[in-house]
Parts: C-alpha cells; sequence; structure tokens
C-alpha cells in the first residue's frame, strides 16, 4: 500500500530530521567535470612500470592529458621511483602518487585502467601480457618483443583478453608519415614495388656477461627483478644501464631491432599491415633484402637517404614514389601527388597524438594505430632479419606456420627459454 506525500510536506519533514538530512552539500567543480577539469568518471585512471629516460617523456605526455589521473609508479631503481613520484605530485599538488619496486602492485591495484610500460626492452613483453590478464589496457614502449615466438603470444594475448594495446611508434600518428603510407597504400604511387627502412646499423650480436660487481642493496637497485624472464648474470653497472641489453633477448637486435620497430612498422603500413616478408636475404653492400609473398621488396638500407632526419622511409611505386623522415618534410616524384592537400610539417617525433590515440581508444573499446597485430607483423619482419644477419645468409618464413623453411638453426632463434617464474 503507498501514501502519497505532498513534495513540500516532505521537505518539511525531512528538514524537523536534522540539520544533516537540508544541510547545503558544496561539490567541487572539478568532481562535476567544470572549469576545465574532466569528471571523475570520464578519467583514465593510469599507473607506470619502469619509467626512465624515454619513459619520463611519455610521462609528460600523459600528464599532459586532462582526463589522465596517475596514480603510482613501479620502477626497479630507487632514484626514478622518487623521481617519477616528485614530477607528478608537482603536477597534481598532493603527495598522492604511491611508490612501488615490483610491477605487480600496480597490476594487482581495481583503480587503475591503464599501465605505461617504459621498462628496457627485456621486459616489454612481458610485462604487456601480465598487465593484460590483470584487465588494464597498456601503452608499450618498443622494441615490444625479445623474439618472434614473444611476438605471436604477444598479439594471441591482446586478442584473447580484449585489452587495448599500443606500441610506442608514434610515428603511426605523425601526419607526414601517415600521408607517405597512405600514398603507398591506395595506389596513388601505383602498383608498389619497394619499400625503404633505416635499421640504423646492419649487426645481430649476443648481450653475453660483463664482469661482475658488487651487488646494490635490493631497495635502492633490483637487479633480479631488472633481469626478470632474461638470463642469470651477475650484477654489473653497465649493463644495468646499457642500453642494448636483452633487446632481442639473448640475440640483441642492434640497430635492426630498435630503429626497426619504427622504419619497418612504417613499411608494414604502407603495404597495409600484411603478414611480413616471406623471404630474407644475406646482407649486401650495407642493405637487406626482403621480400613479401606478393612481390613487394622491403629494404633494410644504411645509406642513400635523402637528408629528411632520422627515421626515414621511401616507398616506391610503378608510377611515382614518396620519401620522409623525422624532419616533417615530404620529398615526392612529383608535385601532384598532393592533389591540392596541406599536410602539416611535425618536426622531432612527439608521441602526445600516439598516447592521444591510445586514450581514445580506451574509452571506445577500439583498435589503435600501433595495436598488438600491427606490433607483432612488424617486429617479426625485424626479428627475422635480424637472424638473417646473424647467420649471414638467406632464410625464408612460413607465415602459415610462423616457422622458418627447412632450417633448424634459424627456427631455434625464433624464442628462447624464460628465467622463472616468467615463462609465458
Amino acid at each position: 500500500m503507498s501514501i502519497k506525500v505532498p513534495r513540500r510536506q516532505f521537505l518539511k519533514s525531512a528538514a524537523t530530521l536534522g540539520g544533516a538530512v537540508m544541510a547545503p552539500q558544496i561539490i567541487p567543480s572539478s568532481a562535476l567535470g567544470l572549469d576545465g577539469f574532466t569528471a571523475p568518471s570520464e578519467r583514465v585512471i593510469v599507473g607506470g612500470i619502469g619509467i626512465g629516460n624515454r619513459g619520463t617523456y611519455d610521462l609528460g605526455c600523459f600528464l599532459e592529458q586532462k582526463d589522465v589521473q596517475f596514480v603510482a609508479v613501479c620502477d626497479i631503481k630507487e632514484a626514478r621511483r622518487v623521481g617519477v613520484k616528485k614530477i607528478v605530485d608537482t603536477k597534481y599538488g598532493n603527495t598522492n602518487c604511491d611508490m612501488v619496486r615490483d610491477f605487480r602492485d600496480i597490476l594487482d591495484r581495481k583503480d587503475i585502467d591503464a599501465v605505461l610500460i617504459a621498462t628496457g626492452p627485456n621486459w616489454h613483453a612481458t610485462a604487456a601480457m601480465n598487465a593484460a590478464k590483470a584487465g588494464k589496457d597498456m601503452y608499450c614502449e618498443k622494441p615490444c618483443t625479445k623474439n618472434i615466438a614473444q611476438s605471436l603470444i604477444l598479439a594471441e594475448t591482446m586478442r584473447r583478453t580484449g585489452r587495448v594495446f599500443q606500441a610506442g611508434t608514434q610515428r603511426r600518428n605523425l601526419p607526414h608519415f601517415a600521408f607517405a603510407c597512405e600514398l603507398a597504400r591506395t595506389g596513388k604511387l601505383g602498383k608498389l614495388t619497394k619499400v625503404f627502412a633505416h635499421p640504423a646499423g646492419m649487426q645481430a650480436m649476443t648481450s653475453g656477461w660483463l664482469i661482475p660487481e658488487t651487488e646494490p642493496n635490493k631497495d635502492v637497485v633490483d637487479w633480479n627483478m631488472y633481469l626478470g624472464p632474461a638470463a642469470w648474470r651477475p650484477f654489473n653497472a653497465k649493463q644495468l644501464d646499457g642500453f642494448n641489453f636483452e633487446k632481442g633477448g639473448g640475440l640483441v637486435g642492434g640497430g635492426v631491432l630498435e630503429w626497426g620497430s619504427h622504419c619497418v612498422d612504417l613499411c608494414q603500413w604502407a603495404v597495409g599491415d600484411i603478414a611480413p616478408p616471406v623471404e630474407y636475404n644475406a646482407p649486401k653492400d650495407g642493405q637487406l633484402v626482403a621480400r613479401y609473398e606478393n612481390g613487394v621488396e622491403l629494404i633494410y638500407r644504411e645509406q642513400g637517404w635523402i637528408p629528411l632526419g632520422s627515421c626515414p622511409v621511401r616507398f616506391e611505386g610503378e608510377t611515382g614514389w614518396v620519401e620522409t623522415g623525422d624532419s616533417g618534410k615530404l620529398v615526392l616524384s612529383s608535385p601532384t601527388l598532393l592533389a591540392g592537400r596541406t599536410v602539416e610539417e611535425i618536426g622531432g617525433y612527439p608521441a602526445t597524438f600516439h598516447v592521444r590515440d591510445f586514450l581514445d581508444c580506451v574509452k571506445t573499446r577500439s583498435q589503435p594505430k600501433g595495436n598488438a597485430d600491427a606490433a607483432c607483423n612488424a617486429h617479426i619482419a625485424c626479428h627475422a632479419a635480424n637472424i638473417a644477419l646473424y647467420l649471414n645468409r638467406q632464410i625464408k618464413f612460413d607465415n602459415k606456420t610462423n616457422e622458418f623453411i627447412n632450417d633448424e638453426q634459424a627456427n631455434r632463434l625464433r624464442s628462447e627459454a624464460l628465467r622463472e617464474p616468467w615463462r609465458l
């Protein structure tokens, strides 16, 4: 049985129950999304895993976004944890940024939506797959994987878990690179015949051991966690800060994997993000020629570039070509390729647009430009080229089986053993 109470009588009765019921409630504008603030329901809560030099730059790009709330940092170095906390707390005017040494403490937090993974390359894939299993979306720096097998597992994990993955291949969100890839992909250059990538060094090597040094206290530098899935070796400060440590697993990728995860990625975009090349020839005269199943050649080339800045790429078709780099400038075989369009020149390689693409996809649950499938194919192309360099001979890859054809030696380099408990 319901009883109707006039509104005025209800308000009067409520007021007599206690002043607290009818006391005016002051709600800050930040909670309502007013005065330039983003409402809490629209914010993406982010934690950071491994925030060094590159990670600090990425962090700045995230902090520029009004709908980001950065709440915690994980790093194996105490100095870095303290440094990042200072940056974040200064930005927000509080002391709320948490510091942890084990990335699993970040993943266990239910309030965190996404993570920025900017560890050394040895950790990228392992951290990303653990993040996906914990229900987190992720922006992951590159190189994203240590070998071919890991590339495949990464892509499969993101598909199975439905997480948003953005590789740190930020050039996919820069207008001049996007326009050059569009020309190649849409037939504006005629039938595509060759795509060129700059590897910034044609070498392959193993990481090995250095002379043992006194290991720091775990709270200052957690060497065991730094090694993570890599084979154990004694502490050495040079290896702690070494740029190439485990860049490609036991087989270090050198410039092929470092720049390749940018330049080859753009070539992959130019050919339509198809499966990686099936044939990789031995290096000759400073270049390595690979071939896609459709006959297009992917050429890893050190020299012969128009001076257009770092990370140059060139795409050639039967009727035209385009070349561009980090200067933001385009050089075209014909001005008619512009078709009256103006392409914004953005020098350098800012990640702000790429971070924004990631955050938008976190909200819409759509695929970002540097998604896991695209990253997988580009990294396989880099790893396979690296294996051809290491073996110094031709190898052939089957995209159906994801194995090298009749080549036991090359197939052994497709994967590596991971240290417990970091097996995938």
